[in-house]
């Protein structure tokens, strides 16, 4: 079977991961327990997610010309996506998260985009005939909000399945909304689109319907996922795992075993089923790009 087509718009940011104890307070200085580099960045995550799990797929976006960009070149290639569409600029450096990852897994990070915000609409105009390809187009909000707001217009022009992270949080209009056949944020993000802060999971899919959002899947981490659409809310248990041991990425991995459901023609509740396992195998492993499943692992879970 010819593999279904995913298009993503993204950042790429080479990870910068330092492992402590706990996270330092501000101005505090304490004594990492190891440092390591690898590819990180949302939609690089989320390609290299749907890569693995069976899919094929391009990617939009922008790096430098310098080793940081190469480190994003050969990620790609290993993983099999299409770059077809990657501008690797000569003004702008490739993007940097610095992370700091507890032992509980938990993390904090701090993004340098450089490429990443060179990004521009008329990339997304030399790329209309692979979106249009698509079977899902799939899109962050670690590129200018203008590219992300022509890319997902673009792929509705042409009928393909829109998902939208929200993510990094911030407000967004009620027209960029309306583009996006599925909104996927975590509630905080859902909190400063709405500003409406403090309210359960519930209240916030319900300002998002009311901004504009069509369906809103909605992750909570370990308390699953809550799918909010014209026929109300409905809970998706998160799968169990034996240990966390670091939870970047994980986000970026339900994405993107998300839009590769959606892309093989699978019902909403499959594919979000599909999506949590993709995430609970993510955070059993150190790193973000290198902790997505592959398709056997997910299935595994899946049927277990």
């Amino acid at each position: 079977m010819t593999p279904s087509r995913i298009t993503v718009l993204g950042s790429y940011n080479t990870d910068l991961v330092t492992f402590s104890p706990r996270i330092p307070q501000p101005g505090e200085t304490i004594l990492g327990t190891g440092f390591k580099t690898g590819p990180g960045g949302k939609g690089s995550n989320q390609a290299i997610a749907a890569a693995r799990l069976g899919a094929a797929v391009s990617f939009i976006g922008q790096i430098g010309q310098d080793m940081f960009g190469d480190m994003a070149l050969k990620a790609w290639q290993e993983a099999g996506i299409d770059t077809a569409d990657v501008i690797q600029s000569a003004q702008h450096p490739t993007g940097v998260a610095s992370i700091i990852v507890d032992e509980h897994g938990e993390n904090i990070i701090v993004v340098a985009s450089g490429a990443n915000w060179a990004v521009s609409p008329a990339d997304l105009d030399q790329a209309e005939q692979v979106i249009a390809s698509s079977k899902v187009f799939l899109t962050q909000l670690e590129t200018p909000l203008e590219s992300v707001r022509r890319g997902l217009e673009i792929a509705r022009h042409h009928g393909v399945t829109t998902i939208l992270n929200p993510a990094p949080g911030q407000p967004l209009s009620p027209e960029i909304l309306a583009l996006a056949d599925i909104l996927t944020p975590n509630q905080t993000e859902a909190e400063i689109i709405t500003g409406i802060t403090g309210g359960d999971a519930g209240n916030a899919c319900r300002a998002l319907r009311e901004r504009g959002a069509r369906t809103i899947v909605m992750t909570l981490g370990s308390q699953g996922v809550l799918l909010f659409d014209e026929d109300g809310p409905r809970a998706f248990p998160a799968f169990k795992v034996p240990q966390v041991v670091d939870t970047t990425g994980a986000g970026d991995a339900f994405n993107g075993g998300l839009a590769v459901a959606l892309a093989e023609g699978k019902p909403l509740a499959d594919a979000i089923r599909f999506a949590n396992a993709t995430g609970a195998i993510s955070v059993t492993r150190a790193g973000a790009a290198e902790s997505m499943p592959t398709r056997e692992e997910v299935l595994q879970l899946l049927s277990a």
